[in-house]
């Protein structure tokens, strides 16, 4: 649709830069015929195209769109070269000028396939850690002493890019007759945390003696990340739906998301400030908002109630659990 609102306004010599996350090849062999069929112009003759992905860390306020480098290609040797130096104008942290488009689009997609599959390797851990009894973070700062450790913690992955882009990848792998053990099994371990975060709570209730039906739960945080208020593809609703299979009552508490949007997407409701919301039976600490860190969470549940710590903010004494 993109393509086709562009190519109406097409004309001779332009030259149109896609930014999307996407698999090697869809500029090219995708977009471009599109922008062909519409506008009526020959590609590499009339116009020409380049891709430059977005890189971009939601919330966060240090490393802005022009702190960021950024990798640039064209169609053409000498569109490459104009589609890098318009980026060189904005960027102040400098560019990589990759060798084609397509080239320039893998490098995208392996860039949070590759996040992917290292949290999935510390999720596996914290599930095997928490089965042998030992504390997943202590032995990830013994590690992480080791210069070249790569630190990487245990927790949810959803969002719009980590937690789709790999599929991306998947795909056009499986087109080419190669099915990609790694990348698809790091998304299913990461796809099932959700449910994992909920199944612990519940078992930690039960040794607990806390009834499972009916009780009062309380999830701080829906967004996907912390001082974020984007919810696209937040996995936290996997906690929820997993909990509701339970007949447990939930208050969904997160001062950055908007309650509207949360049930347009998921049907939901969740609150942006905690009125009244006393003798939690549970409480669940999904997303680490700095508003959270400060919370008297004693007060807020009863003397024998289940603290879970999925993202490691808490003090260890404060919770009964953390992933």
């Amino acid at each position: 649709k993109a393509s086709e609102t562009v190519g109406k306004v097409l004309k001779r010599g332009d030259i149109v830069i896609y930014e999307s996350t996407v698999y090697p090849g869809v500029t090219e062999e995708e977009c471009v015929p599109v922008l062909e069929r519409v506008s009526g112009l020959k590609f590499n003759e009339d116009f020409y195209a380049g891709y430059s992905p977005e890189r971009i860390n939601p919330g966060d306020k240090e490393h802005t769109v022009a702190k960021i480098l950024k990798i640039t290609s064209g169609s053409t040797p000498e569109t490459a070269e104009k589609v890098d130096k318009l980026y060189r104008s904005v960027i102040t942290a400098g560019t990589h000028k990759a060798a084609s488009i397509k080239v320039a689009e893998a490098a995208k997609v392996i860039e949070n396939a590759q996040r992917d599959i290292n949290i999935a390797f510390v999720n596996e851990l914290a599930k095997i850690f928490n089965r042998l009894g030992i504390d997943t973070d202590e032995v990830l700062e013994a590690a992480g002493t080791k210069w070249n450790f790569l630190k990487f913690k245990p927790g949810l992955v959803g969002g719009h890019c980590i937690g789709v882009d790999p599929y991306y990848l998947a795909q056009k792998a499986q087109e080419a007759g190669y099915h990609p053990e790694i990348i698809l099994a790091g998304r299913r371990l990461n796809d099932g945390m959700g449910e994992y975060v909920a199944h612990e709570v519940i078992k930690l209730m039960v040794k607990k003696d806390i009834p499972v039906k009916g009780a009062k739960i309380l999830v701080l945080g829906i967004t996907f990340k912390e001082n974020c208020p984007d919810v696209r593809n937040t996995k936290v609703v996997d906690i929820l739906h997993t909990l509701k299979d339970y007949d447990t009552n939930i208050t969904i508490y997160d001062p950055w998301a908007e309650p509207a949007e949360v049930k347009h997407e998921y049907g939901w409701d969740s609150v942006k400030e905690l009125n009244g919301v006393t003798d939690c039976d549970a409480i669940i600490l999904a997303v680490s908002h700095n508003e959270f860190k400060s919370l008297d969470l004693n007060i807020l549940c009863k003397e024998k109630a289940i603290i879970y710590d999925v993202k490691g903010v808490l003090p260890k004494e404060l919770s009964d659990a953390r992933l």
